[in-house]
């Protein structure tokens, strides 16, 4: 009895520190799918970020990659969908309250024409500190975990690897996003 009650005790420690080692070092971003972000979504381990290029506003091409080192927001949105441009200024204040730290809010436009593509730049220009970034071959929704959904957001950790996610319009200045983010740069780096 003695043996098993021990073999027990044995297995139960050795589960613990299965247990314990699979959490080390990863957070239970989970945790914030509630109130705005309650359809938050949480891969059970990183993503990787896809490849694909998008453009600055210049037109230089770049891709999510070249943001390694930093929290990044990312937010695919279009003048055509009335949920992101509802949530712009939501986005606009998140990087507002993140100025000087390592986050940058990334919202990519994916409107194709020339004309809409200046509509997105005049739109995004009224919501500073945002930058405007553009894919007017309409594929980095679909590059995404949402594969395709509009408006959609996803968050990326400093090592460059996706973190959570979440389809459809949100707000991105509350208290929900903001614990988000706060524990994505308690990570370190």
């Amino acid at each position: 009895m003695a043996a098993g009650a021990a073999i027990l005790l044995l297995g139960l420690i050795a589960g613990g520190i299965t247990l314990y080692a699979d959490r080390a070092g990863k957070s239970d971003l989970s945790r914030f799918a509630t109130g705005d972000l309650a359809a938050l979504t949480v891969p059970p381990q990183p993503l990787a970020t896809p490849d694909h290029a998008f453009q600055t506003r210049e037109g230089a091409a770049t891709t999510l990659a070249d943001f390694r080192g930093k929290v990044v927001v990312v937010n695919v949105w279009a003048m055509w969908c009335a949920p992101c441009r509802t949530e712009m200024p939501t986005l606009a204040k998140l990087a507002s309250a993140y100025e000087g730290r390592d986050l940058l809010v990334l919202p990519i436009n994916v409107d194709a024409t020339p004309e809409q593509i200046a509509a997105g730049e005049a739109f995004i220009d009224t919501h500073a500190p945002l930058p405007f970034y553009s894919d007017p071959s309409f594929q980095m929704p679909f590059e995404l975990p949402g594969k395709g959904a509009m408006p959609q957001t996803v968050l990326i950790d400093r090592q460059g690897r996706i973190r959570a996610s979440f389809s459809g319009g949100a707000d991105w200045a509350g208290p929900e996003a903001r614990a988000l983010v706060d524990a994505l740069l308690a990570e370190p780096g």
